[in-house]
């Protein structure tokens, strides 16, 4: 009935078309808004006023914190190691005292990780507010910490194992100017970048064939100590694309043993063979049949790969093989020669020397060091001469065809597609939305 009341009430509102006082047409309705006029009526509007402004300016003395002292308000500090810091600068740098610096390097003097400070890791000291140390540690690489407290007026120092917890990282990062400039920007360790360089060195050449434009992804395993990265692991899987061409490898262990990396199709990554014998490098002179020799002064065929290198530069077996000789020869100074299955010989020239273990007989390993960069013989600078022959002809190794390294058992490749099924979805993340970092 009361809605029925105001229905009519509003229909009459409209047919008659004339004003209605507002208290007449509450009172029909019954609804409880006395309240509200009430409070209208004893609330009339009230009239502005502008109220002066003044500006008050006052200085404030904070109090000064006090400067920590005696040992119950120490402290720990941390110091990152600059290229040519020794420990003493880098302690003196956190204002530890130089009498216990003294005691310090006293204590520790045998201590191998303090002769090999490595730019960018971190010395954590605990010393109090004048610079009393009270202890030390430090993750040089490993598993191994250098662990320094003291013991009165005295230091006691140690290395002890770590405990550390296995991490998989995924990075990507696009090449401007080179590999380590793209590694380091996507904060990758350079151990990564080589083993990223090993795996698809049979089919990439880093000295020659790197364009500004590549990418590449890399999932690896990473130790971490306290939630801070201690040291790299190995590569599970990358992805790189050189010139437009994408390769891809994921790390597996077959039946016998036996690791390698494979694509995705389970084809070896690897061939027989690497591209070159050195990591990083320069090519200062190529496969010739004619080349002016810088010491003979005259016209003569050049037969292998020169590759300019710092002196003692790492040498590397570009396949497996037995060492047929290692001495000195000729032009050649020290040198080195493999045989290697299906009538292969690598010649190593120059050397400075060979690595331990590397005479006569001697077995080695696809990617074992077996000398190290020189500049004997008929050398105008340290380089590696570098030959690859066939049937005992030398042949051009940087355009040469390399046979393949052993496949994939046929008892292992439904394992190998089950378990590298993660990493191909990994990668094809990666390689979509083009990650700087991603963990």
């Amino acid at each position: 009935m009361q809605k029925q009341r105001i229905g009519i009430l509003a229909r009459n509102l409209r047919l008659n078309d004339r004003k209605i006082p507002l208290w007449r047409f509450i009172a029909f309705s019954g609804f409880p808004l006395f309240g509200v006029v009430a409070a209208l009526d004893v609330a009339p509007p009230a009239e502005t006023q502008s109220a002066p402004i003044h500006r008050v300016t006052q200085m404030l003395t904070l109090p000064q914190p006090a400067k920590p002292t005696g040992e119950a308000a120490s402290f720990w500090r941390q110091g990152k190691i600059r290229r040519g810091d020794t420990i003493a600068t880098l302690l003196a740098r956190i204002d530890v005292n130089t009498k216990d610096i003294l005691g310090f390097l006293r204590s520790a003097n045998k201590a191998k990780s303090l002769h090999q400070l490595l730019p960018g890791k971190v010395v954590e000291a605990q010393t109090t507010g004048d610079g009393k140390l009270l202890a030390l540690r430090y993750i040089a690489n490993g598993n191994m910490m250098l662990v320094s407290e003291r013991k009165n007026d005295a230091f006691q120092t140690m290395e002890q194992a770590i405990p550390t917890e296995t991490r998989v990282i995924m990075r990507s990062a696009v090449i401007n100017h080179s590999l380590f400039g793209a590694t380091d920007g996507a904060g990758i360790p350079d151990s990564i970048a080589l083993q990223l360089a090993d795996i698809f060195s049979s089919a990439i050449d880093f000295h020659l064939d790197l364009r500004k434009g590549d990418r590449f992804s890399v999932i690896y395993e990473s130790a971490y100590h306290d939630g801070a990265p201690v040291h790299a692991g190995r590569i599970l899987a990358a992805e790189f694309v050189n010139r437009g061409k994408r390769y891809r490898a994921i790390y597996f262990q077959d039946h016998a043993g036996r690791k390698g990396y494979f694509t995705q199709n389970g084809r070896n990554v690897r061939k027989a063979f690497l591209r070159s014998p050195l990591e990083f490098s320069r090519i200062s002179s190529g496969f010739s049949l004619a080349r002016f020799h810088p010491i003979l002064k005259k016209w003569r065929a050049h037969k292998g790969v020169d590759y300019a290198a710092p002196m003692g530069t790492r040498v590397k077996a570009t396949g497996d093989g037995v060492v047929a000789f290692a001495g000195v020869r000729r032009g050649y100074g020290n040198v080195i020669l493999l045989r290697h299955r299906g009538g292969y010989v690598t010649v190593y020239g120059h050397l400075r020397g060979f690595a331990k273990g590397v005479r006569k007989g001697a077995t080695v390993a696809q990617g074992e060091v077996i000398g190290y960069v020189g500049m004997t013989g008929m050398a105008t600078g340290p380089h590696l001469h570098y030959e690859f022959r066939i049937a005992g002809i030398q042949r051009n190794p940087l355009t040469i065809s390399l046979p393949a390294s052993f496949p994939l058992a046929a008892q292992d490749k439904a394992r190998f597609s089950q378990l590298s099924r993660p990493y191909r979805v990994k990668l094809d993340l990666l390689h979509s939305t083009n990650l700087a970092t991603l963990e």
